[in-house]
C-alpha cells in the first residue's frame, strides 16, 4: 500500500522482478533470433521481428494466465503475483512493436489506409480457411491496450473495483481472439504441426490449470460450508467455528458460515473475525497475516484493522465484521455481519498456563 499515487510503486522485489522479466526478454529474442538466422537465413529483418515478438507476447500471455491458478493451487507462487501487472504492460508493449510491424510491412504500401486495408484487404469472413486472421488480433491488442492504460491502483479506485476487474476479465477473451489469430495464421502461411502442437499444448494448461484451481477451491468451500451447517448454536446467534488451536497464532481460519465467508484471526490474545475477500481484488484476507497489528493480505499487501476492518488512516478501505466468542476452547461466531468498517470489541481468551507460576 503507498500513501499516495506514483506511477511506479519501487520495491526491491519489483526492482528484482523488472530486472529478471528483462533479462527474460532480451535473452528470448536473442536466441530466437539466432535459431531463425540459423535455419532461415534469407529471413527479412522486419519478418523476424514481427515473428519474435510475437511468438514472445503469447508466450508471455500464457505466463500471466498461469500465476492465478498457480497461486491458488500452491502459495509459493504468489510472488509472481505482486508482478504480475507489470508482466502483462510489458508484453502488450511487446505486442505492440508486434502488430505496428505487420501493419507496415502488409498494409502501409497502397494507397489505402492501413487500419482500412487491415479489414478489407481479405474480404473471406464466411471462410474459415482463409478467414482474415490480422483481425481477431487486432481486437486482442485493444483490449490488451486497455488493460495496460487502466493497470494503475489509480484507475482501480477511479473506476471502481467492480468495473475494473470486468474490464480486466476481458483477458480471457483477448487469449481467445489471438488463438484464432495464431491458429489461422499458421494453418494458412506455415501450415506447421509443431507450431499448432504447441499452440494446442498452450492451451490445455491454460485451461488444466484453471479447472484445477476451481475444483480445488469449490472443494475448499464445500468442505467449509459443510462444516459450518448443523453446528449447534450457541445462544440462538453464535455457530460454532472451531477449537482455539485450529488457528494458528496470527493467522486466520476460513469459515463458511450462513453464506458468509469469514476469516477468524487470533492475535495477541484475542479473537477478531471480518469478512474474508480484500476490497482490493477480492484477494483471500483469510491467507494472510497479522503484521504489525493489521490483516495483511496475501496478494497486494492491503492491511486492515481486525478490530473494526478498516484500513489504518488515511486508506479508506473497509470489510464487514463478525461478533466472536470464546466458551472453554471453542469459538463461536455471530454470521450476522455488520456494516463495513463497524468496531466489534475482539473476544478474549486465556492462554493455556495462563495465571499458573
Amino acid at each position: 500500500m503507498s500513501l499516495s499515487y506514483e506511477p511506479v510503486h519501487w520495491t526491491p522485489h519489483k526492482k528484482l522482478y523488472d530486472r529478471l522479466i528483462l533479462v527474460f526478454v532480451l535473452v528470448y529474442l536473442l536466441l530466437f533470433s539466432v535459431l531463425n538466422l540459423w535455419l532461415h537465413p534469407q529471413i527479412t529483418a522486419e519478418t523476424l521481428v514481427i515473428r519474435a515478438t510475437g511468438t514472445l507476447a503469447f508466450l508471455m500471455l500464457h505466463v500471466i494466465l498461469s500465476i492465478g491458478p498457480l497461486c491458488r493451487l500452491n502459495p509459493r507462487f504468489l510472488p509472481l503475483l505482486y508482478n504480475r501487472r507489470h508482466l502483462g504492460v510489458s508484453m502488450f508493449l511487446i505486442a505492440l512493436v508486434h502488430g505496428v510491424f505487420n501493419l507496415v510491412q502488409f498494409h502501409s504500401l497502397g494507397n489505402v489506409d492501413p487500419l482500412v486495408s487491415l479489414f478489407t484487404s481479405n474480404m473471406q469472413y464466411g471462410s474459415l480457411a482463409r478467414f482474415p486472421f490480422q483481425a481477431p488480433g487486432f481486437f486482442a491488442l485493444i483490449i490488451l491496450f486497455l488493460m495496460a492504460a487502466t493497470s494503475h491502483d489509480f484507475w482501480l479506485k477511479n473506476l471502481t473495483p467492480p468495473i475494473w476487474k470486468t474490464l480486466h476479465m476481458l483477458v480471457y477473451a483477448a487469449y481467445a481472439m489471438l488463438v484464432l489469430h495464431v491458429m489461422l495464421g499458421v494453418i494458412q502461411l506455415e501450415k506447421s504441426p509443431v507450431l499448432i502442437g504447441l499452440i494446442g499444448l498452450g492451451m490445455f494448461t491454460i485451461i488444466s490449470l484453471h479447472l484445477a484451481a476451481a475444483i480445488r477451491q469449490l472443494r475448499t468451500d464445500t468442505d467449509r460450508a459443510a462444516a459450518g451447517t448443523g453446528q449447534q448454536p450457541l445462544n440462538n446467534d453464535f455457530l460454532y467455528a472451531c477449537e482455539l488451536d485450529d488457528i494458528p497464532e496470527n493467522r486466520a481460519k476460513m469459515l463458511i458460515l450462513n453464506g458468509q465467508n469469514i476469516a477468524l484471526f487470533k492475535y495477541d490474545g484475542k479473537l477478531s473475525a471480518v469478512h474474508n475477500l480484500c476490497k482490493h481484488q477480492n484477494g483471500p484476507l483469510g491467507e494472510g497475516k497479522i503484521i504489525d497489528g493489521c490483516i495483511t493480505c496475501p496478494w497486494h499487501g492491503y492491511q486492515y484493522l481486525p478490530e473494526n476492518g478498516q484500513s489504518p488512516p488515511p486508506f479508506t478501505e473497509k470489510v464487514c465484521t463478525y461478533d466472536v466468542q470464546v466458551e472453554g476452547t471453542r469459538v463461536y461466531v455471530n454470521p450476522a455481519p455488520y456494516p463495513e468498517g463497524t468496531p466489534r470489541p475482539p473476544a478474549v481468551y486465556a492462554s493455556p498456563g495462563a495465571g499458573d507460576f
